[in-house]
C-alpha cells in the first residue's frame, strides 16, 4: 500500500467521529434533508479523505440508484455512500455527490450525532429534494 496523504481543511469541519479525519466543510453541503439507517445524514457537494467501495445498485426512498459506500481513509469507518448514477431524471442532481451520515460524523462545533428510534429502517435517501 502507498503512502497515505490526508487533506486538512479549514474552516466549519465535518469529521470521522472515530478519528477525527477530515471528511467535508459546512459550506459544501447541498442538503441537509436526507435519512439513513441511523437518522439524519447530509448530502455534500465535495468530501475527502474517503475511499469509494464497490459500486453497486439500491432501491432507495427516491427509487433505483447506483451508489458506492464510503470510508474513512484515517480508520476505515463507512461514513456515507456517494452517488454514482440516479435512474430517475428528477434525481439526477445528486450524481457525483456524496452522504454523510450524522450518527458517524462530529459536527464542526465537535457535537456527535445519536440515532432516534424514530429512524428509516429501510432504504437511505432523501425526504424531499
Amino acid at each position: 500500500m502507498g503512502r497515505l496523504f490526508v487533506v486538512n481543511l479549514e474552516g466549519k469541519i465535518y469529521s470521522c467521529r472515530h478519528c477525527r479525519t477530515h471528511l467535508a466543510l459546512c459550506e459544501d453541503i447541498a442538503s441537509k434533508s436526507f435519512h439513513c439507517r441511523h437518522g439524519k445524514a447530509y448530502l455534500f457537494n465535495k468530501v475527502v479523505n474517503v475511499s469509494i467501495g464497490e459500486k453497486e445498485e439500491r432501491i432507495m426512498i427516491t427509487g433505483l440508484h447506483t451508489v458506492a459506500d464510503i470510508f474513512c481513509v484515517g480508520c476505515g469507518s463507512i461514513v456515507g455512500w456517494t452517488y454514482e448514477t440516479a435512474h430517475e431524471k428528477n434525481q439526477k442532481y445528486k450524481e457525483g455527490k456524496s452522504v454523510l451520515e450524522r450518527y458517524k460524523v462530529s459536527g464542526p462545533d465537535g457535537s456527535n450525532y445519536w440515532h432516534s428510534h424514530g429512524a428509516h429502517i429501510g432504504g437511505s435517501d432523501a425526504d424531499d429534494a
